[in-house]
């Protein structure tokens, strides 16, 4: 696969650095996103649930364990300085994994209980397991950008995206175990293929305490400010299942983990793809007075992608769920059918978000973070007072689509384009993919035709490529 990524990269030094990253990352997504479908018909939405609480427990604890000081070790001029930056932030992981064991060895059953989760309690001594070597993973890789290394960066990902689906796949007769298992397994593994390598590269003969406790001063605002930007936006994106866990079920929670991933993992690699390009270009059209004209360029474009299988999904969803990944999770469709126009305001904003910076306003990118948090608490809330699960996510992703809606109205207010002229396109995109979904609507509500929808789901697929091809 990397050979593959390889030859479609650019030939620019700094592009193909990038496209590496990108392509490694893409890689292991896809093949998590392939082989979800096997995944979903050997495993309950319970047993996905305790893997979402897990995965999300462990992002928490994991994103901060080394005190953010893994960022500083591309900074220094000498290798000597970065290997003792690597030391502190070995440390501060261990650390915190020994925290972590406490709290497994001694907190599980309360923390289980407090998730609604009894079974996590068999599971959580994996957490520390995963902390450790997210944790260490995230100081090695740190390392390996340091010394260029990308493709061994990106070999790792895809490596960590196989060993996962291998022991899951395997190990699927032992339940939830096996997937939490697979998910520790595959990122220890990445720990180890890139420490492997560093070991070989680091000065840690020319290590002294010294330097360690001068690299934690000298490094002190990472600690101090990034930890809590860091926390907030991991909190951001993985709260979801924790509070759909300790308010309804794992059930609930599984059942939202598969179809945030089914709809974001696509979205997230090609966003990410237009926002870094995006945040490279846009300083000097800012300079140059093109900013406007460059904004609405993006922002068009990843409107025409996006429209139409936001449409399908919303029109298909639970159908779709259902063919796709067996009967039992039709209801994640449900949920996918109302989540779909939150995350293409997300897909067709996110990469302008870059703005913030390219703007100087951090401030209100921090005010749109707390909004977006206080309104989803507020929507779970509401949504749990009523005991009705579909009838949360529904009020949160409202409450997300106002957020993003209000960001998009934002950026046009920051760059020139009038919001009038921004709607325009999703209206003309929206009523163009209409056509286009009509038939598969048609053929999901009247009985005579309900055995053809697969058919007329491919057609509608089909005539919306062919549109997007020719919009490009």
């Amino acid at each position: 696969m990397l050979k593959i990524i390889e030859r479609l990269l650019p030939k620019g030094q700094f592009s193909r650095a990038v496209g590496l990253l990108a392509g490694g990352t893409a890689g292991a997504q896809v093949l998590m996103v392939v082989a979800a479908p096997l995944l979903t018909r050997l495993y309950s939405p319970e047993d996905f649930g305790l893997l979402a609480v897990y995965s999300a427990l462990l992002a928490l604890f994991s994103v901060n364990s080394s005190l953010r000081y893994q960022l500083a070790i591309p900074l220094p001029d000498n290798d000597e300085e970065a290997s003792h930056i690597v030391a502190l932030s070995l440390i501060c992981v261990a650390l915190v994994t020994f925290l972590c064991t406490v709290l497994a060895l001694f907190s599980s059953d309360e923390t289980a209980a407090l998730l609604k989760a009894p079974l996590l309690t068999s599971y959580l001594w994996l957490l520390p397991i995963g902390v450790g070597a997210v944790g260490t993973y995230q100081v090695f890789n740190y390392w390996a950008l340091r010394k260029k290394n990308y493709a061994a960066v990106a070999v790792t990902r895809i490596k960590q995206a196989v060993a996962t689906l291998i022991i899951q796949l395997i190990g699927c007769k032992f339940g939830a175990i096996a997937l939490v298992a697979g998910q520790a397994g595959g990122q220890g593994l990445g720990s180890y293929s890139l420490a492997k390598q560093a070991f070989g590269q680091l000065e840690f003969r020319q290590l002294r305490w010294k330097g360690i406790l001068d690299a934690a001063k000298r490094y002190r605002n990472f600690p101090y400010y990034s930890t809590w930007d860091a926390f907030f936006n991991t909190a951001g994106v993985h709260l979801p299942p924790l509070l759909f866990a300790t308010l309804f079920s794992p059930a609930a929670a599984g059942l939202y983990a598969l179809a945030h991933r089914v709809l974001a993992v696509p979205m997230s690699v090609i966003g990410d793809a237009v926002g870094k390009v995006f945040f490279s270009n846009a300083p000097e059209a800012l300079r140059q007075g093109k900013l406007e004209t460059m904004v609405m360029d993006v922002h068009s474009k990843l409107v025409i992608i996006a429209m139409p299988p936001v449409l399908i999904l919303f029109v298909a969803g639970p159908e779709l769920f259902a063919f796709v990944f067996g009967d039992r999770w039709q209801q994640a469709g449900e949920f996918a059918r109302w989540m779909a126009p939150w995350l293409y305001l997300v897909f067709v904003t996110g990469p302008l978000t870059t703005l913030f910076a390219v703007l100087e306003k951090q401030l209100h990118g921090l005010w749109f973070q707390a909004a977006l948090i206080f309104l989803r608490l507020a929507a779970v809330s509401i949504g749990a007072f009523y005991e009705d699960l579909v009838l949360t996510v529904i009020l949160f992703s409202l409450a997300s689509s106002f957020c993003w809606a209000a960001l998009l109205l934002w950026v046009g207010i920051n760059t020139g384009n009038p919001p009038i002229k921004i709607l325009k396109i999703s209206i003309k995109a929206g009523l163009g993919s209409c056509i286009c979904v009509l038939p598969l609507w048609v053929s999901l509500h009247f009985i005579f035709l309900n055995d053809w929808w697969l058919c007329f789901l491919v057609f509608s697929i089909v005539i919306c490529c062919f549109l997007i091809r020719k919009s490009f």
